[in-house]
């Protein structure tokens, strides 16, 4: 007894010794240590790498930018059932511990002691907020203890919510998911507020191995992970027996979700990544703000559609340009076929296929997607083979003269049947916009992004022919012209020193049509009117009033050909000219980014744009100029409130312009839209010399928008390829969905103005009983005081006064 007794004190003597020098130890590497620690109250302001996400004005995504797919979410947010997941998979004593677990540390100081590694870190979620946020992930004794000294001092510094909360929006979850809310929405495409036990759980599993675990890659593995979670948090008494059997029996659910894009509008996308790119630099990425554009989403959909269409039916009517590639498939196995159009991208939804099979009348086509499909003569019939832009071969007879087994094709499927078509080699833009704010509504830029990422919306400069005319014939009734003005159409050749050599304009049909009222001049787009009023104006005045619609003064020519349109203009620019026409005579500027917000919903920025204010207050026009009309010449207004837009033409030039452009559409080269059944609409056709530029632009008080053709290397669009015939079309597709159920919206005559019946042919006031007057509106101060001439009266001998000019 007394042996045992000695025995124990010398045992006790040793473990006091033992604790001693551990302590000792201890503090001495805690010294060590200490002064390396980071600070942790950086964890209060830490900030997630969050992408940028770009959202229409209706808040659909368009666009999310950055490697790091992350939602952050409050601890409030977090289900219960997930925290008890996450406990049961994690961290079971998260809630009583002081940050470390000592019996999970002794098991890891066995292993490292046995096997000279750490095999099961024993870290609690509080070690692991402190190794994901300062720390490395190498398994070295220095590197533990510094986590556990930093998780002992988390503990002392933040509540367990505010820990929790740090954990849950940084752990890596797969699939470039952070955070438990973006891996809900990457896994089973919705938040995490909305998951069921089972799913919850799943996600639980995840924080261990989200490689190992993935319900995507490996589900087996997660369904195992998943079950045993649930088992020990039916054994924590987290849940009971019911709710466990009903989670075990659950199938796996998810399935990859990608950035959920609910609107596919990438050119805008890249307008305001680039824009703010000048800004933020590299921390546009992690940052987490939000962008919200003027986008309508209805709108952009149907813009898209109407450009895509347009330019694949300019490409079909000019022929069949044959097979993107010619496979032999006689011994290609199926599987090698599918990874070949695995291979091949989608182009403006027009699909890869292979033929596989040509009878007759048919075609069978392999596709990825929907297998064998069957092309019926309807959907290849147009394929004429393609000669050049102006000439097309033979009509098809038979399925044979289109396609051979192994072409590598594109089909589409419209009005519930597949069709061959074919990659335009032609291109295009579409732009719509707020008249009265400048807010772009819609905007693509081509036929595909993915194809080509030049924004020929805002990055092509090409000639807008006569899409300009609108402009100078603001210029003249702004100078003192009217709409019943009779200007000649007839040949004239000019010797321009800046255009190096006599000059010959005509006008596009080669004809003439002598005295000609400047309306009827318009909207006939007759050249030889056009080149006479700039001349009247002259050169530098008619120039410079064009430029206040928003032009680059260095495109636009010092000459004569400025009249047909010879300048230089981006689709944008051309209508942003076009919405003054649109808002009354105002001056607006085009913009994208309506409101942008910090990742904590704090507005950083909003737009304020000047807008048209018809009811404002502004200066009386005019200057000292005249032209020979006798008239002042204009100046841009300013209106003193606050928020006004710029009036740029008057009120009555403003309403004459519409008014003259209206007729483009009821009786000139834009006929076509008559199909819209609109009266409130007004435009301008243009095409340029030898056709390598199409362009209408349109509007209404409530929307504006230019549609323009063209093949990037400016070329011949071909025979037959006008403004009304290439990009009226796409206007006309557009706006027939942007204006549905919208009501009319003309504008009503202005104080200033005033209306009277003319005689067609002089512009003169009619004469009693004139049976072909035309009704015209005029500027109060401008109406006609001579009237036109009876038939009878041109019929009366001269009087004697007349013969000697007598007469009082």
């Amino acid at each position: 007894m007394r042996i045992f007794h000695k025995i124990f004190k010398w045992l006790s003597a040793l473990a006091v010794v033992g604790l001693l020098a551990l302590l000792i130890a201890s503090a001495g590497i805690y010294y060590y240590f200490a002064p390396q620690l980071p600070d942790v109250e950086t964890l209060r302001e830490v900030r997630f790498q969050t992408p940028l996400r770009v959202y229409s004005a209706d808040r659909k995504l368009i666009a999310e930018f950055g490697e790091k797919r992350r939602t952050p979410i409050s601890y409030d947010e977090i289900p219960e059932d997930f925290i008890h997941a996450l406990q049961a998979a994690e961290d079971s004593r998260f809630f009583e511990h002081m940050g470390i677990d000592i019996k999970g540390l002794f098991r890891a100081a066995f292993q490292l002691a046995t096997s000279g590694q750490i095999q099961s870190g024993g870290s609690t979620i509080t070690m692991q907020v402190a190794k994901n946020f300062f720390l490395t992930r190498e398994r070295t004794f220095s590197r533990k203890f510094m986590e556990i000294l930093l998780a002992l001092r988390i503990e002392q510094e933040l509540s367990k919510e505010e820990i929790l909360e740090l954990y849950i929006n940084k752990i890596y979850l797969g699939h470039r998911s952070y955070g438990i809310q973006a891996a809900s929405t990457v896994y089973y495409g919705q938040p995490i507020k909305d998951l069921s036990l089972a799913q919850l759980a799943m996600i639980a599993g995840l924080p261990k191995a989200p490689s190992a675990y993935n319900p995507l890659s490996n589900p087996k593995r997660a369904l195992e992970r998943r079950d045993w979670i649930l088992g020990r948090m039916l054994n924590l008494g987290y849940i009971d027996q019911t709710r466990y059997q009903n989670a075990i029996t659950q199938p796996v659910t998810a399935s990859y979700h990608g950035s959920d894009i609910e609107l596919q509008a990438p050119y805008i996308a890249e307008m305001v990544r680039s824009e703010l790119y000048e800004q933020y630099g590299d921390d546009l990425y992690t940052e987490g703000l939000t962008v919200i554009t003027t986008i309508d989403s209805r709108l952009q959909e149907s813009a898209s559609s109407a450009l895509r269409n347009g330019l694949i039916a300019y490409s079909e009517r000019h022929g069949y340009h044959g097979p993107e590639h010619q496979y032999d498939t006689s011994s290609m196995p199926n599987e090698e076929q599918l990874e070949l159009l695995d291979k091949t991208a989608t182009f403006g939804g027009l699909v890869p296929a292979l033929v596989t099979k040509v009878g007759t009348n048919t075609a069978t086509l392999l596709t990825k997607e929907a297998g064998d499909i069957e092309l019926s003569w309807e959907g290849m019939r147009w394929a004429s083979p393609y000669k050049s832009v102006n000439y097309a071969g033979p009509e098809p007879k038979k399925a044979g003269d289109i396609l051979n087994v192994g072409d590598l094709v594109r089909i589409v499927y419209t009005d519930d049947a597949w069709k061959l078509s074919q990659i335009p080699q032609v291109q295009g833009a579409i732009i719509a916009l707020d008249p009265n704010s400048g807010g772009i509504r819609a905007l693509s830029g081509g036929f595909s992004f993915a194809l080509n990422k030049f924004n020929r919306a805002i990055q092509a400069y090409r000639q807008p022919g006569s899409n300009i005319k609108p402009f100078l014939y603001t210029a003249a009734l702004e100078y003192g012209f009217t709409p019943a003005s009779i200007i000649n159409d007839a040949p004239v050749v000019f010797h321009d020193v800046s255009l190096e050599s006599n000059w010959r304009p005509e006008n596009d049909n080669g004809t003439f049509g002598g005295p000609t009222r400047l309306r009827e001049a318009l909207y006939r787009s007759r050249n030889l009117v056009s080149i006479r009023l700039m001349r009247s104006l002259g050169i530098d005045k008619a120039r410079e009033f064009i430029l206040r619609f928003g032009f680059s003064p260095e495109r636009l020519p010092q000459n004569l050909s400025l009249a047909l349109g010879s300048a230089d203009a981006t689709p944008m620019q051309v209508v942003t000219g076009y919405a003054s026409f649109a808002n009354g005579g105002f001056k607006i500027a085009p913009y994208l980014i309506d409101r942008l917000e910090s990742a904590e919903g704090d507005t950083l920025f909003e737009a304020a744009p000047l807008r048209a204010c018809p009811e404002c207050s502004y200066g009386i026009a005019g200057n000292s100029e005249n032209t020979g009309s006798e008239r002042p010449g204009p100046v841009v207004q300013q209106s003193t409130t606050e928020g006004a837009a710029p009036r740029i033409i008057t009120p009555e030039s403003a309403f004459l312009i519409y008014n003259v452009m209206q007729d483009v559409i009821t009786r000139g080269t834009g006929r076509r839209a008559l199909e819209l059944n609109r009266s409130d609409l007004a435009g301008k056709t243009g095409t340029t010399n030898d056709q390598k530029d199409a362009w209408f632009s349109g509007f209404n008080q409530t929307l504006v928008a230019t549609a323009w053709v063209g093949f990037d290397q400016p070329a011949p669009l071909g025979r037959r390829e006008y403004g009304s015939s290439a990009a009226l079309p796409i206007w006309i597709d557009f706006m027939r969905d942007a204006l549905k159920d919208t009501p009319e919206s003309a504008p009503s005559a202005p104080a200033g103005v005033i209306s009277a019946l003319i005689d067609p042919a002089t512009g003169k006031l009619a004469y009693p009983g004139q049976s072909d007057a035309i009704r015209e509106y005029f500027r109060t101060d401008q109406l006609p005081t001579e009237h036109a001439q009876s038939p009878e009266e041109k019929l009366a001998p001269p009087t004697t006064e007349q013969i000697f000019g007598l007469g009082g």
